[in-house]
């Protein structure tokens, strides 16, 4: 007879949703999302185009798509084949799960060492968000958008095109506007750890009313101005020629 002992751990959500800035020079977890592009030659890092071209290949109407988690262990593995630069990983995405590589792609955003929208710019956007005037709150929230470093606005638009596409399918996947803003609002937004409010200890509570459940809701509120937007426009059609260059 052969007894085996299993030691658990509980990490709440708001402490294991800390960013963590990665300790290997190379990769793309962890890494910023400029030094990857400059690396790849790509305006767009290659796990995103990836990770979005095979959702839409066969993921539109997967029921829940983005909310309902993967398999751990083969989102790991896809984590660690875009790492180290696996030739296979197409192959490897094919063969999988499609709720392993929404998970995945949500987990690159987490892991970034500072939020797409940018540590700087952040409290702007929760700023801009709460303004009740209408056409200062657009003025306000594209100039704050078109002030994103180049590699941020461009995957943030790449992504967020993406996004409105799979609303489309709502009917047959069941994933609102609201509910993809839900899902990736604190993952796009969620501040570094030096600037977050979320607690430092993780067994404390959480109540709706305190100032970590206000950020989120903040977080969430933004990302879905953005996909509520029909356009988003750009001097000289930048988006444009940005969007369908070949180096994307």
């Amino acid at each position: 007879m052969i007894e085996v002992k299993l030691s658990m751990k509980f990490t709440s959500r708001e402490f294991s949703l800390k960013r963590m800035p990665s300790r290997r020079p190379m990769g793309v977890f962890g890494v910023k999302i400029s030094t990857v592009t400059k690396r790849e030659r790509s305006k767009v890092p290659y796990i995103v185009r990836q990770c979005l071209e095979e959702i839409e290949r066969r993921g539109m109407e997967e029921v829940g798509i983005y909310r309902v988690s993967g398999v751990a262990t083969d989102i790991q593995n896809l984590k660690a084949a875009f790492d180290t630069n696996h030739k296979d990983v197409s192959v490897m995405m094919s063969e999988m799960d499609v709720n392993a590589i929404a998970g995945t792609l949500k987990l690159y955003f987490r892991e970034l060492p500072e939020p797409l929208f940018t540590d700087d710019l952040y409290p702007n956007f929760a700023e801009g968000i709460t303004l009740s005037d209408s056409v200062a709150k657009e003025s306000c929230m594209l100039n704050l958008l078109l002030s994103l470093p180049e590699p941020n606005l461009v995957t943030f638009l790449f992504l967020l095109d993406h996004l409105k596409r799979v609303a489309e399918k709502e009917c047959v996947n069941k994933m609102s506007l609201h509910n993809l803003a839900t899902v990736f609002g604190p993952t796009l937004l969620r501040p570094s750890e030096k600037d977050s409010k979320i607690p430092t200890n993780p067994t404390q509570p959480i109540s709706m009313g305190d100032s970590w459940s206000l950020e989120v809701m903040s977080q969430v509120q933004v990302l879905l101005y953005f996909l509520q937007l029909e356009t988003i426009p750009t001097p000289d059609s930048k988006r444009q020629s940005i969007l369908f260059s070949t180096e994307v």
